[in-house]
């Protein structure tokens, strides 16, 4: 639970502290620029109220790692991901981007800090307690977060706790280490963010031939 709120506030904070010109900038997501991640992480915030409020009675069917699917590698042409791009150009300004996510995104911060992590919480059909859930959303803003500073070497990356437990959740969710790797280099080479060099495939050994491992 301290993991999710210290992770979430580092990123909302870097997202406060970036100029109105950095929102045209180009993010690691592809196809996307800042602004539409920040568009992203705003329907995040609202999904985690949603999830929060949404209790169960039922046994869990996932935890932290199993939440996670190995998907295709994202081409920027789903149609959610270009709704988030014309939902994001609907702010015009940067700043009502800034205030929409501070405000989503305090209470998603206030509703996991006054949770229950053994109450079980439902979302996208599937039940989970909600210290799972929680520790499940460390990845998504520790990732997105160095997608946010993918091209913004001045702003503020992911603290080291959130990018160590990133990485710890990243190699459950896989089943695999990523030896000789950063936390950060873990996290981008893993998830395809970027390609390993020849030094860090051969690290990897056979764990390279099953790159990446894009999740959703």
């Amino acid at each position: 639970m301290e993991l999710f709120s210290s992770s979430w506030s580092a990123l909302r904070s870097t997202v406060a502290g970036l100029a109105d010109e950095d929102f045209a900038r180009p993010s690691g997501c592809t196809g996307w620029l800042v602004r539409d991640l920040v568009c992203h992480l705003v329907i995040d915030a609202q999904d985690v109220l949603i999830t929060l409020a949404t209790p169960s009675t039922a046994e869990p069917t996932r935890d932290a790692a199993t939440y996670w699917n190995v998907v295709a590698t994202p081409t920027g042409d789903d149609p959610l991901d270009a709704l988030t791009v014309r939902l994001a150009a609907a702010y015009e300004e940067p700043r009502l981007l800034k205030f929409h996510l501070d405000d989503v995104g305090s209470a998603a911060g206030r509703a996991a800090g006054l949770a229950d992590p053994d109450t079980r919480v439902e979302t996208q059909e599937q039940v989970l307690t909600a210290g799972d859930y929680l520790s499940a959303y460390v990845l998504e803003w520790t990732l997105h977060h160095l997608d946010l500073v993918a091209g913004l070497p001045g702003a503020a990356g992911p603290p080291a706790e959130a990018l160590a437990g990133a990485r710890t959740l990243l190699e459950r969710v896989v089943g695999a280490a990523f030896p000789s790797l950063s936390d950060t280099d873990a996290l981008l080479v893993g998830t395809g963010r970027r390609a390993p060099t020849p030094d860090e495939a051969a690290a990897l050994g056979t764990l390279a031939t099953r790159l990446p491992f894009a999740l959703g």
